[in-house]
């Protein structure tokens, strides 16, 4: 029997994976989503979301896809790894994403197919094409500009592209050393860690989804308290807590998560790295 059963939990609540559904929108995070929405659906082009490692970048991602999954007329494409070495590799790759044929090996070429692909379903067929990109910091200054290329492409009313980048910190210093790429971007927005309030509405929010409806909490809120200051409010180091508290609980009979547990696993971690 999995641990989540033991303690009457009908799914795993603190899994890794980007689960849209598991997402607590903080202010922040909200703020962003509803942000990005508007400007896919305004056309406007290129935006940017920002963050330090593990703020929930990637799960957001996720949420946006979900956001317009049951509309017909937005296309989405995503590109998890853009760690190209060359612009033929990272063209190729949009490329591929699109279902365009990539027989040839020409950049001028494939520049071209994919303008031909973006009018005939930006204009000819009326639908919204974004393309999102994951770990957006691995983009080369070579593939920023083709990125930059590709949003050239317009309308006299709109973009036929929406980009949308997810990307850590060192992301900002590359984008400025493109003038004319820093100036496209539409939207700019900073993820930022949780508060303390919004860490134990994560947590309470994750035991819910997860459907928990014991009356005695799984965590006191001196252990909440604890994995906050533990985690400085990142949301997956938040979620690395609660997963290994819950399986120490398990294996030492207890009950619930307080604040000595916390600590026990954060020494354990400690140990561990330490080695």
């Amino acid at each position: 029997m999995s641990y989540h059963h033991v303690l009457n939990l009908e799914r795993e609540p603190f899994s890794t994976s980007p689960d849209p559904s598991f997402l607590y929108l903080s202010e922040v995070h909200r703020t962003t989503l509803l942000r990005t929405e508007i400007a896919i659906r305004l056309k406007r082009g290129l935006s940017v979301i920002y963050g330090d490692i593990g703020t929930g970048k990637t799960t957001l991602s996720r949420k946006l896809f979900q956001s317009f999954a049951e509309e017909e007329n937005v296309i989405f494409h995503m590109l998890l790894d853009p760690s190209h070495k060359t612009e033929l590799q990272f063209l190729l790759s949009i490329a591929r994403n699109m279902g365009i044929d990539t027989k040839t090996r020409s950049i001028v070429l494939l520049k071209e197919l994919v303008e031909k692909y973006l009018f005939k379903k930006g204009v000819s067929q009326g639908k919204t094409v974004v393309l999102v990109i994951d770990e957006a910091q691995k983009l080369s200054l070579d593939c920023l500009e083709i990125l930059r290329v590709l949003l050239n492409y317009e309308t006299n009313e709109f973009k036929l592209l929406q980009v949308v980048l997810l990307g850590q910190l060192e992301l900002l210093p590359k984008m400025k050393k493109l003038p004319n790429f820093l100036d496209r971007i539409c939207l700019k927005q900073f993820i930022s860690p949780l508060s303390e309030e919004d860490t134990k509405n994560m947590i309470n929010f994750r035991l819910k989804k997860a459907n928990y409806c014991e009356k005695q909490p799984l965590f006191t809120p001196e252990a909440i308290k604890e994995i906050y200051t533990q985690s400085g409010g990142y949301p997956r180091k938040v979620i690395f807590l609660c997963h290994n508290a819950l399986e120490y609980i398990i294996m030492q009979e207890k009950n619930m998560v307080d604040e000595s547990v916390v600590r026990e696993i954060v020494s354990r971690e400690a140990n561990v790295l330490a080695c």
